[in-house]
């Protein structure tokens, strides 16, 4: 297992607005490259780099692609940040192979990069990740989905809704992730799709958004009608899914677990249509990054991972109102309130 393991035009990039720096941090400027501006996910990134760069005085310039997958513009954003001359750059890389020549050039002009949420691969090509531990949060739904289903788990049948064709890290560790939580093994667990478990019904991808966790999930309903459990790589594609599902009578039919723990999401825990999910702290990840840079620019510090693990772990908690044997999980009232978006 993986341990947590230029040509593009700048007119394609949504920018932010930089903040004036006070006087004791003139000159310290640093980047935030997201997927996208859209998902409430980044949003709330955003709003936690932001929040912190104005506390530090760090002058932030923030990016994104036009959808998720969208690598073109990152790298045109990257190629910015350098020209800026920025101290350091948060980035939840699109294409997690990709990037990494761009993420090089930056590096070796001096800047700090840290890659939030999604590993690189090699993870070493980033100075650090800050980041759920995203193979556990997928560990955790696929041990609650099996607690759930009891016996019936021997005769599941398993769909999983991912991103995109390119199986970025994160991608790759939920989906791996719920398959060991699960009971299925995931064969080659650094790759999607090679499994030979005959629960398997099959995967589909969905750009992490709504419309194509709809169109993913009928597609797998018209290679097995009778699909009982569902992975999906986040809240937008769960939801997505739940809709098909219930276009057709048969979303009390499935069960659906996720990965992002945002507040619409932790809704739709309450509401019925998803089972459960794994929540991370995007918030947190995009201020101690700032924080890593301020200090980077000062001194020179670069951040250090969490003991017993090469990434800095940011938190994961499973939320369900159906707690599960064993699956240790929070509240969707616990949810609620450490919720985003």
């Amino acid at each position: 297992m993986k341990k947590l393991n230029i040509s593009a035009a700048v007119g394609a990039l949504a920018l932010g607005v930089a903040f004036s720096a006070p006087a004791m941090a003139a000159g310290t400027s640093a980047c935030l490259i997201t997927k996208t501006d859209t998902n409430p996910f980044f949003v709330k990134m955003k709003e936690g780099a932001t929040a912190k760069a104005k506390e530090l005085g760090v002058n932030l310039k923030t990016y994104a692609g036009k959808i998720d997958g969208d690598s073109e513009s990152q790298v045109a954003a990257i190629e910015s940040c350098i020209a800026d001359g920025a101290k350091g750059i948060l980035i939840t890389a699109s294409d997690t192979k990709a990037i990494v020549p761009s993420v090089k050039k930056a590096r070796d002009a001096g800047l700090l990069v840290i890659a939030l949420d999604t590993p690189l691969e090699p993870l070493d090509a980033a100075d650090m990740t800050f980041a759920t531990d995203n193979l556990q949060a997928g560990k955790l739904i696929g041990q609650w989905a099996k607690a759930t289903l009891g016996d019936k788990v021997k005769t599941a049948k398993v769909g999983f809704l991912d991103l995109t064709p390119s199986q970025p890290s994160v991608d790759v560790l939920r989906d791996q992730g719920f398959m060991i939580g699960f009971g299925i093994d995931p064969k080659d667990p650094n790759k999607i799709g090679d499994e030979d478990d005959k629960r398997i019904v099959g995967h589909d991808v969905t750009n992490g958004n709504e419309e194509g966790g709809r169109t993913a999930m009928e597609n797998l309903l018209q290679k097995d009608p009778d699909i009982n459990v569902i992975h999906t790589i986040n809240e937008p594609a769960a939801v997505g899914a739940y809709q098909a599902l219930k276009a057709v009578g048969k979303e009390k039919d499935v069960l659906i677990v996720s990965v992002d723990g945002g507040c619409p999401g932790v809704k739709a825990v309450q509401d019925g249509q998803i089972g459960a999910t794994s929540q991370q702290y995007p918030l947190l990840m995009a201020s101690k990054g700032i924080e890593a840079i301020a200090a980077f620019a000062k001194d020179g510090t670069k951040p250090k991972a969490t003991d017993g693990k090469n990434f800095f772990d940011t938190g994961v908690n499973l939320v369900t109102d159906k707690a599960a044997k064993d699956v240790p999980s929070i509240s969707v009232k616990d949810g609620l309130a450490k919720c985003w978006g």
